[in-house]
């Protein structure tokens, strides 16, 4: 019996983590859902989009929409209007930047932010830190959205929330 209790109390302590606010527009965490480039939901198909065609009198650079995907989107996208504040979802400790693209198209939105704070682990991308280190309280300003609509124009401009261990953050928000 006593072990059933104290499983109970963890179950009931780990479901009440709840992201805040995580972009000054958008005070209700607002979901990325379905645009020309795609989902922004866990587990939607993604696909390499950015090209380099090479032609005689100079090289283009352009991102297309993907209309199949070859692999699974590991995070979840939030709504956020290029330029805004990015702010901390509850109070957490900054250990690093994170580049995630590839690309060189995809320059102007390559930053992150590897955050941790209530036993979770996770990323942030598309976002400009203010700073790399140290501890942040609920609310704070962390850094400001990168401008998405450089790259990927007429998407839902988003900023992407990844757990570190890839599994699915939808239940934190």
């Amino acid at each position: 019996m006593r072990r059933v209790v104290v499983l109970l109390a963890v179950l009931c302590v780990c479901d009440g983590v709840r992201f805040g606010q995580l972009c000054s527009g958008n005070p209700s965490n607002r979901r990325r859902t379905s645009d020309t480039w795609g989902q922004g939901h866990y587990g939607a198909r993604r696909c390499r989009s950015c090209l380099n065609l090479s032609g005689c009198e100079a090289a283009v650079n352009i991102c297309l929409p993907c209309f199949r995907g070859n692999r699974d989107h590991k995070g979840l996208d939030i709504m956020c209007e290029d330029g805004s504040e990015v702010l901390a979802p509850f109070d957490v400790t900054l250990h690093g930047e994170v580049n995630v693209f590839t690309e060189p198209q995809q320059a102007a939105i390559n930053s992150g932010l590897i955050l941790r704070g209530e036993g979770l682990c996770f990323k942030l991308f598309a976002m400009r830190p203010d700073r790399t280190s140290g501890s942040v309280r609920k609310g704070d300003r962390i850094g400001t959205m990168l401008p998405m609509q450089s790259v990927y124009p007429g998407i839902t401009s988003h900023v992407h929330v990844q757990m570190c261990d890839k599994s699915d953050p939808t239940q934190y928000f």
